[in-house]
């Protein structure tokens, strides 16, 4: 029996890629994508699970992007039922958001293709399972988590360039957040992704070597990546199928 997973999009170029998108064909799942900033969200308990991609919003920036209102209302709504969720990036951000953490400016911009460590929690995660650590990641981001972490998550990644680059919910390990964007780490997606944050891109000291460089690295590192998170894909997905009390490992990569 197929999944089906909510996915809201936050801007119309940061879509789910096209890792997410074929992981999610190999897994049988039905992504039914949203776009939160146009449209109002259907009814949430049609669906398995909740993905957040990411996009150029803060998460307290209700004024300037008003379907953040919906969007948090509708997430604390899920978190409440239980339900499983995975965020990315700005996805992340608003996950722990909602769980209480503060959210503000990171040490610095991440951006591209760098490597992340497993904390002693991530390593023991399900959603790492079969997982080694360093693990590469896909970074775009100015935004973080703040620490410390309010008691009840669990930090299960970090990295020299964000502190909390996964975090999970204690005793509820059907709720992940991922500070990368993996998902969209294809060559075809970091294009698109240069060319329409070129203006931000553009104001970071190492913005010409980005645009320059970043495809390259994306073709260097497709194999790994691609592997990596569609592992992370079909742990989560035996996350969701033990949450709804079906027989886990019912998947095979």
């Amino acid at each position: 029996m197929a999944l089906k997973f909510l996915v809201l999009q936050h801007i119309d170029w940061e879509a789910p890629g096209r890792l997410l998108s074929e992981a999610a064909m190999r897994l049988d799942i039905t992504l039914e994508v949203t776009k939160i900033y146009q449209q109002a969200a259907p009814d949430p308990a049609d669906f398995d699970a909740l993905l957040l991609l990411g996009g150029p919003a803060n998460v307290h920036e209700e004024d300037r992007y008003p379907f953040l209102r919906e969007e948090k209302r509708l997430l604390k709504a899920w978190i409440a039922m239980d339900r499983p969720c995975l965020g990315f990036c700005l996805g992340h951000q608003l996950l722990a958001d909602a769980l209480g953490a503060e959210i503000g400016p990171n040490f610095m911009p991440s951006i591209g293709f760098i490597q992340g460590h497993l904390t002693h929690a991530g390593k023991e995660h399900p959603v790492f399972e079969g997982i080694h650590s360093p693990l590469t990641l896909f970074k775009w981001h100015g935004q973080a988590i703040q620490t410390p972490l309010p008691r009840n998550l669990m930090m299960l990644a970090t990295s020299n360039q964000s502190v909390v680059e996964a975090f999970s919910v204690d005793g509820r390990p059907h709720i992940i957040g991922l500070q990368c964007d993996n998902h969209a780490a294809h060559v075809d997606d970091v294009k698109t992704w240069l060319r329409h944050d070129r203006d931000w891109i553009n104001t970071l000291p190492e913005g010409k070597r980005l645009f320059k460089e970043l495809p390259q690295e994306a073709e260097q590192h497709r194999q790994q990546v691609e592997s990596a998170f569609t592992q992370i894909l079909y742990n989560f997905v035996n996350l969701v199928l033990a949450a709804k009390n079906k027989r886990p490992k019912l998947y095979k990569t």
